[in-house]
């Protein structure tokens, strides 16, 4: 059976794609609609800018008799309707979206600020203490030099005390000074 069809259809033009206006890009929403009623023009394409006014009705030309008609017209302009509303929605999420992202951006920004602060802050705050560590370190050798030499001049007074209590008994007095003397010099 398949032999009695000619090979001129290929699988493409069988298996094609059946919604052609749909490949550039279009949505089922922007374009009109393909299948209008006998008495009813084509609803015109709304644009995406979402400026258009909800309340432009599209109106029969029929003195209303018609049921199915009205109903279609009806369920078409539902249609339009939530078509214009998702618009508003997602215009909306876009700039509730643009909005947060330019937060974000700017909190990046503040935040980058107050790292860069800190970091200036922290190295001023190192080099402040290198320098306290340094003069602490001197203050610390110059402190035990003068306790050395606070020593050595207490000792050099006992002595003195020393020789001036001992000058003073007359039975050591020539010797003592002899050695004093030589010890001093």
């Amino acid at each position: 059976m398949l032999s009695a069809c000619p090979a001129i259809f290929s699988s493409e033009m069988m298996f094609g794609n059946p919604f052609p206006d749909f490949e550039s890009e279009f949505t089922p929403w922007d374009l009109p609609d393909p299948f209008p009623a006998p008495n009813q023009s084509p609803i015109p394409a709304v644009s995406s800018s979402g400026s258009d006014e909800p309340n432009q009705i599209q109106t029969n030309s029929n003195s209303g008799s018609d049921e199915p008609n009205q109903t279609v017209s009806v369920i078409d302009e539902r249609k339009r309707r939530r078509m214009i509303s998702n618009r508003e929605s997602a215009r909306r999420s876009r700039m509730r979206k643009q909005k947060h992202l330019e937060n974000l951006r700017n909190q990046l920004n503040r935040l980058r600020m107050e790292n860069r602060e800190l970091s200036n802050r922290l190295r001023f705050a190192l080099h402040h203490c290198q320098r306290v560590r340094t003069d602490n370190d001197l203050l610390r050798s110059e402190h035990t030099i003068l306790r050395r030499r606070l020593s050595e001049i207490r000792q050099i007074l006992l002595y003195r005390q020393l020789q001036q209590v001992t000058s003073a008994w007359p039975c050591n007095s020539a010797v003592t000074n002899e050695q004093t003397s030589s010890l001093i010099t």
